[in-house]
């Protein structure tokens, strides 16, 4: 494994080149700020209604439509959401996007799933942060960084790996760490452990507890901050120094219980279920599944997130915080409820 940091990285490949961040969501606009930052020309291609557009104005960033900002550019970065990008690229940038330019992503899905097929002429390359927008924009404006993935898919130029590090410097994850890798090694990866283990699997996780505790008849106030309040406290520890950082952290009971009672949670059959999970990550049944589950109108997603909403563990968890209203005023994203 190949790892970059800043001194590896030579900035004009960057600071040479026009560069068009499409959208201004979470990853659109730490792109787009810690570039501009960092002395990078760079414009936000939004659509005419985008409501983003006056955050970005306010940000001191040029906002154009997708073409014209794309018709401007020497790297174009795709940084819409995942199922919206075949139709974008399809019909904005395709038509508008310079002979020889760069196509950049963020995520190899659309890539590695063959939904955007890039022109031959094209240098294809992904950045690929390891960590939400809002963190890669806070961390750089400290001085830091998150770390990043680069790959590249197509160097018809044969600089794309040199642009691909020096768009990860400029963006601050040479400060951390850029990790050389591929479409398909980071597409399978991040959503396997988005999946299994950081979203889905943490989330039914903390859902089953809630929901045990309440049924044996203990309070859900005791049972929300015995299975999320205080995860927060664990993962800090873990993500400072690891597993073991946290064990030696909390109690030898707690030590204990976790390493003769966890693997009872999570067993073989947990681990036939991610198994499964990977094989269907590999062998393009989740890619099949998104794209038409998008294509319907998202029924199932929006049954699930309103199911997800209306569970007593987000009631419970609303009431506990308002006496901590220290957490609100730390938020680094506000929902659309707030």
């Amino acid at each position: 494994m190949k790892v970059y940091y800043d001194q590896d990285a030579d900035l004009k490949y960057i600071r040479n080149c026009r560069v068009a961040v499409l959208g201004y969501g979470s990853q659109g606009h730490a792109h787009a700020c810690n570039l501009h930052d960092s002395g990078v020309s760079v414009v936000v291609g939004l659509r005419p209604e985008s409501a983003s557009a006056g955050a970005a104005g306010q940000a001191g960033l040029k906002v154009l439509s997708v073409p014209e900002a794309v018709a401007q550019a020497d790297l174009v970065m795709m940084l819409i959401p995942d199922e919206n990008q075949e139709q974008v690229y399809r019909e904005q940038v395709l038509p508008s996007i310079r002979k020889a330019a760069t196509l950049g992503f963020a995520h190899g899905f659309n890539i590695h799933y063959e939904q955007i097929e890039p022109r031959q002429d094209l240098d294809v390359i992904m950045v690929a942060p390891k960590g939400p927008g809002h963190l890669v924009r806070s961390t750089f404006q400290e001085g830091k960084g998150v770390p990043a993935l680069v790959a590249v898919h197509q160097d018809c130029s044969g600089k794309a790996l040199g642009l691909a590090l020096a768009y990860a410097s400029a963006i601050g994850a040479g400060r951390s760490g850029v990790i050389h890798t591929s479409f398909r090694e980071e597409t399978e990866t991040d959503l396997f452990g988005e999946q299994a283990v950081l979203c889905g699997g943490l989330t039914a996780l903390i859902q089953a507890g809630f929901e045990t505790l309440v049924e044996a008849g203990y309070a859900p106030e005791m049972a929300y901050f015995e299975c999320l309040h205080e995860l927060k406290l664990i993962i800090d520890l873990i993500y400072e120094g690891g597993l073991a950082n946290m064990r030696y952290s909390i109690s030898n009971t707690a030590e204990y219980g976790d390493l003769t009672r966890g693997p009872r949670v999570i067993g073989e059959p947990s681990r036939q279920a991610m198994r499964r999970i990977l094989q269907d990550v590999q062998d393009g049944t989740f890619a099949r599944e998104f794209v038409l589950e998008n294509r319907a109108g998202r029924p199932v997603m929006k049954a699930r997130r309103r199911q997800s909403r209306e569970h007593e563990l987000e009631r419970i968890g609303q009431q506990l915080r308002e006496m901590m209203p220290w957490i609100g005023a730390q938020r680094l994203v506000k929902t659309p409820q707030q």
